[in-house]
C-alpha cells in the first residue's frame, strides 16, 4: 500500500511508540487518526502530524469501550471519507507476581483488578478497534492494512502474566484475522518490539537498564522511531500477511 492519502488510525498515539508511529506514516503522506485518554497528548501529536502537511485529528477514545471504539471509527470514516488502515498500539501494564513468597509463606498474589485492567485494553481493546476497522474497511471497498503491536513478552516474562498473556492474544489475532480478511484485501501483520526507549523505561535507574539490555546482541534498547519503520514495511509491502516481526536487537537469538 502507498499511504499517501490514505487515512491511518493510531491507537496509543499521544506519545511514545504510538506517537512515533503516527508521525512516520505521516511524513509518508498518511493522514492520521489519533485515538488516545490524554486529551493533552491528542493535540501534542496532532499538531505534529499536521505539520507535514496531513490531515490529522485526534479522538479522545478508551480503547477498552465497545460503544466509544464504534461511534469513534464510525466518526473517523464520515471525517476523512474513508479508512484504509489501522494500528493497534494503545496498551498499558501492572505488572505483578502470579504469587509472591517471603521466607516460604505467600504475601501477595497477583489481583484480579491487575489482570482485568490489562486484558481489556491490550487484548480486548485490540479485538474490539480491528472488528470496527474491518467493518468499515469491507463496506468501503477499498481493502485496507491492520497492524497489531505485540510484544517480545509474547513468550512470557516473569511478573507479567497479564501482559504476557494479553500480547500472546494479539499475535494469534492477527494470524486469524489475516486468514479471515484476505478476501476482501486486508492485510493484517504483528510486530513485537523488545526493551524501546520509552517514557517509561528512561525514567528507571542506569543499572536497571544495564540489566534489560545486558541479554540484548545489539546491547541497547530499540528506538520508537525503529519501531514505527517496521509498521511502515508492513503497509507498504503488500505480499506482508500473518506473520509477526521481533524488533528485538537480537534479543530472541
Amino acid at each position: 500500500m502507498d499511504v499517501r492519502n490514505k487515512t491511518v488510525v493510531v491507537t496509543g498515539a499521544g506519545r511514545g511508540i504510538g506517537q512515533a508511529i503516527a508521525l512516520k506514516l505521516a511524513r509518508h503522506g498518511a493522514d492520521i487518526a489519533l485515538f488516545d485518554v490524554n486529551a493533552a497528548d491528542l493535540e501534542a501529536t496532532a499538531a505534529l502530524c499536521a505539520a507535514e502537511a496531513v490531515q490529522a485529528r485526534g479522538y479522545r477514545v478508551n480503547v477498552a469501550d465497545e460503544e466509544d471504539v464504534s461511534a469513534a471509527m464510525t466518526r473517523v470514516a464520515a471525517d476523512f471519507g474513508r479508512l484504509d488502515g489501522l494500528v493497534n498500539n494503545a496498551g498499558i501494564v501492572r505488572d505483578a507476581l502470579l504469587v509472591k513468597v517471603k521466607d516460604g509463606a505467600v504475601i501477595g498474589r497477583m489481583a484480579m483488578d491487575q489482570w482485568n485492567a490489562v486484558i481489556s485494553v491490550n487484548l480486548s481493546g485490540v479485538f474490539l478497534c480491528a472488528r470496527e476497522a474491518a467493518a468499515h474497511m469491507i463496506e468501503l471497498g477499498n481493502g485496507g492494512v491492520i497492524v497489531n503491536i505485540s510484544s517480545i513478552s509474547r513468550v512470557g516474562n516473569a511478573g507479567q502474566s497479564n501482559y504476557s498473556a494479553a500480547k500472546a492474544g494479539v499475535a494469534s489475532m492477527g494470524v486469524v484475522w489475516a486468514k479471515e480478511l484476505a478476501r476482501y484485501g486486508i492485510r493484517v501483520g504483528s510486530i513485537a518490539p523488545g526493551f524501546t526507549h520509552t517514557e517509561i523505561l528512561a525514567s528507571m535507574r542506569p543499572e536497571v537498564l544495564d540489566k534489560l539490555t545486558a541479554p540484548v546482541p545489539l546491547k541497547r534498547l530499540g528506538r520508537p522511531e525503529e519501531i514505527a519503520h517496521a509498521v511502515l514495511f508492513i503497509f507498504e509491502n503488500d505480499f506482508f500477511t500473518g506473520r509477526c516481526l521481533d524488533v528485538d536487537g537480537g534479543l530472541r537469538l
